[in-house]
């Protein structure tokens, strides 16, 4: 039976693997030659195209979307903390009005206001720069009902009462007692804040407007416009783009399942 289980996950893995193994392959052809047929053997044009790639601002664009990920994290893990260990663990008028509110906000679809945070953007001024696309995670409903439920299942009223006992200030309470005990739910929302921030591409169309502010989809949904489409080219850029994202799932895996399966069983 155990081996029927291995064989399976196996079998999965190759499977899910499969579209990433493809488009490596279709990096190292030549635009035209990648219709030919699927391409399952390595060909002899990957210098060429990652040239492609490395002759434009490429290594500005990478700059961009790691600064917009990694301030998406930092905001958007820090708002939804703050906001989950307000609702889980404080007594405040208007807290059930708040913890709906949340919900209900997760049910709207993102695209609804889409043009209402647009315009709002530009009349602040911040119209064709990264921080719209940055901003958006400082009200984040889901990462807010996430830590709600986390922190609500996780960290005992006992151990916040004894620290008040003891004279530790809310900020320190939660800075140094909290945060430690939630580093799961931290680790699972940074690791989903930076993978959507990493491939939204719908915000930072609407947005940015000048190519120097591009992030990585928009880079590659640009790549050898001029003259021609280089799908070639386009799947080098988009292997080197999935470097970061290898590496967070590496090192942040066990973290991550760990939280996503936090509160999950009782008893």
């Amino acid at each position: 039976m155990k081996v029927v289980k291995w064989i399976f996950l196996g079998v999965v893995t190759l499977i899910s693997l499969f579209p990433f193994y493809v488009m490596l392959m279709m990096s190292t052809y030549y635009s035209e030659d990648i219709f030919k047929g699927l391409p399952l053997l390595p060909s002899d044009y990957l210098v060429e195209n990652l040239q492609t790639v490395f002759k434009t601002n490429f290594l500005k664009v990478y700059g961009n979307s790691l600064l917009v990920s990694l301030s998406s994290v930092l905001i958007g893990v820090l708002t939804a903390t703050l906001i989950g260990y307000a609702v889980a663990k404080y007594q405040f008028r208007l807290k059930g009005f708040l913890n709906y509110f949340i919900i209900l906000t997760m049910m709207v679809p993102a695209q609804v206001g889409l043009i209402g945070y647009v315009i709002e953007m530009r009349s602040l001024g911040l119209g064709n720069t990264l921080l719209p696309v940055i901003l958006i995670w400082s009200a984040w409903p889901f990462g807010a009902f996430f830590m709600v439920q986390f922190i609500r299942d996780t960290v005992p009223n006992e151990i916040i009462e004894c620290a008040r006992i003891d004279g530790a200030s809310e900020p320190r309470i939660l800075f140094n007692i909290v945060m430690p005990l939630i580093k799961p739910g931290l680790a699972t929302l940074s690791t989903l804040v930076f993978l959507w921030s990493w491939n939204n591409y719908l915000l930072p169309l609407v947005t940015i407007n000048n190519d120097e502010n591009y992030t990585i989809p928009l880079f590659v949904s640009t790549l050898g416009f001029v003259h021609r489409t280089d799908y070639g080219a386009r799947m080098g850029a988009l292997a080197l783009s999935t470097i970061p994202v290898l590496i967070l799932f590496l090192l942040g895996s066990r973290t991550f399942i760990k939280g996503i399966t936090a509160g999950a069983v009782k008893g």
